[in-house]
């Protein structure tokens, strides 16, 4: 019999559980598009009910649940576009695509906050429930199927930011404008539209195509006419909220007005501003761009602090 001694047979080590770990599920949850869950707070900030503590509270929770809700489909679509991001000079470092974050972890991970957002919403509201699904169900048919339809495609992610603004609403029952919604829409599809067009000029026609199917069905002639469209459509409903909203808040009053009259004018740079950013290549990364640009932060400052001279003072 021989002595020789057996060598252990050496096993992959998981790093789901160590910090490094933890820190490549962090970054596959995406918590710098985080930001753009503070549409949650819209809603409620415009109607003015934010300073009482009960709606304060539902907000903040809707805001957490919606945190959650898009953290878990983040991690779904990442699993699923894993081949695909393989091949994208920046997407193929995210922590699925590069092997870092296991799969299996992920999905357990995503399971387990799309539930609890689904649970905490309906505890605290049923149609922010129903928002919160629909949310989830469109995002992940979006990244199982829809995202290869041209048009639908970007319809379903502009929806993720609708059903966000409607989330803040749900929550505390607030009646949402119809110029609001609108308002929220187009600009999320001048978001998108700038995005798709980032992705055409980073990736060329060929791995355009291979990375998003629907890409290759947008000439770039459409994409700046989709752009032109939403930001054409995008500042005119804002300017029929801004008079409503007027209107509603200070009847009588043109002290009221002026404030909402002078917030037209950041608002519309700041558009300018982003549509600016998207044609000097930085639409890839909106929320980037929205943490980066100093003069898209000053505009959206003062947009901030003249709507709430409007609604408070």
């Amino acid at each position: 019999m021989s002595t020789r001694p057996i060598a252990p047979r050496l096993r992959p080590v998981s790093t789901a559980g160590s910090p490094l770990g933890g820190h490549s599920l962090l970054r596959s949850m995406r918590p710098r598009q985080w930001v753009k869950n503070v549409l949650v707070l819209a809603a409620p900030a415009a109607a003015g009910v934010l300073p009482h503590p009960a709606d304060l509270w539902r907000t903040a929770v809707a805001l957490v649940v919606f945190v959650a809700a898009s953290a878990a489909t983040y991690l779904v679509n990442d699993v699923i576009d894993k081949p695909a991001d393989e091949l994208h000079p920046v997407k193929r470092l995210r922590p699925i695509a590069s092997g870092q974050l296991p799969v299996p972890t992920a999905l357990l991970v995503a399971a387990l906050l799309g539930f609890g957002a689904l649970a905490c919403s309906a505890a605290l509201a049923l149609p922010l429930a129903a928002v919160v699904g629909a949310y989830l169900a469109i995002s992940i048919s979006y990244s199982l199927y829809l995202k290869r339809l041209p048009l639908v495609e970007m319809a379903c992610v502009v929806s993720g930011f609708t059903l966000r603004a409607v989330a803040g609403g749900a929550a505390n029952h607030v009646p949402i404008s119809p110029w609001f919604l609108l308002m929220t829409s187009f600009g999320a599809l001048l978001i998108v539209a700038g995005k798709r067009s980032s992705e055409q000029q980073v990736l060329g026609d060929v791995q355009a195509t291979t990375h998003r199917a629907a890409l290759g069905a947008y000439p770039p002639e459409f994409l700046r006419g989709v752009r032109l469209l939403a930001m054409t459509v995008t500042v005119t409903t804002y300017c029929l909220w801004a008079f409503e909203r007027a209107a509603l808040l200070r009847p009588g009053h043109p002290r009221g007005l002026f404030w909402f009259e002078l917030s037209i004018i950041p608002f519309v740079l700041a558009v300018l501003a982003v549509e600016l950013g998207i044609m000097k290549g930085r639409g890839g990364e909106p929320e980037e761009m929205a943490l980066s640009d100093r003069l898209l932060q000053v505009l959206g400052l003062a947009w901030v602090a003249l709507v709430v001279c409007g609604i408070y003072a």
